[in-house]
């Protein structure tokens, strides 16, 4: 198991919250990109509905974000509440938890970001380490998430630079983003 000072715990999180906030934002630009009446596309019959593959980020993140700071996580998180209908749910139902959640990481004490916290048996880790799984999952599932896009008819947002589907790309050979 990995051990962890308290002030190294605190400067992990502080170096990691302006990221954290910019990643939900990306994110939140592919969710909004998913058209409602095409929400139950999948690009193979094993693979999950572009709605459900939104609401599992959105739950997942918040659950692992639960536990940065605590004593455990908070699986019910990751369960899709049954009034979460619609994309835009899902969207305001990640944000609102993303929020309390940032709010809370926000005045973490290095102590409690230093804290072990276990992971379902499989990985005891300072809970602060949980922050980077956060981030990595959700862009691991945003990136399959934005190949469903232009199958879907949508356009693809700009993530880490711009998309071919940017308005503001101007005389550049779009071809090439």
């Amino acid at each position: 198991m990995h051990t962890l000072q308290s002030a190294q715990a605190l400067a992990i999180l502080q170096f990691n919250l302006p990221f954290l906030r910019r990643e939900h934002q990306t994110t939140k630009k592919i969710l909004a990109a998913i058209p409602e009446d095409k929400a139950s596309y999948r690009p193979n019959p094993v693979a999950k509905t572009a709605f459900d593959l939104a609401a599992h980020i959105a739950g997942a993140e918040n659950m692992f974000l639960s536990g940065v700071g605590s004593s455990a996580f908070d699986f019910g998180l990751a369960a899709r509440p049954e009034s979460v209908k619609t994309i835009a749910d899902v969207l305001h139902w990640y944000t609102e938890l993303f929020e309390k959640n940032y709010d809370r990481l926000s005045k973490a004490s290095g102590e409690s970001l230093a804290q072990a916290i276990d992971f379902r048996g499989a990985m005891q880790m300072p809970s602060i380490f949980f922050l980077t799984l956060a981030i990595s999952h959700s862009a691991h599932h945003r990136g399959q998430l934005s190949v469903y896009l232009r199958p879907m008819g949508a356009k693809v947002p700009s993530i880490y630079g711009e998309s071919y589907d940017d308005e503001n790309v101007g005389g550049s050979d779009r071809r090439s983003l």
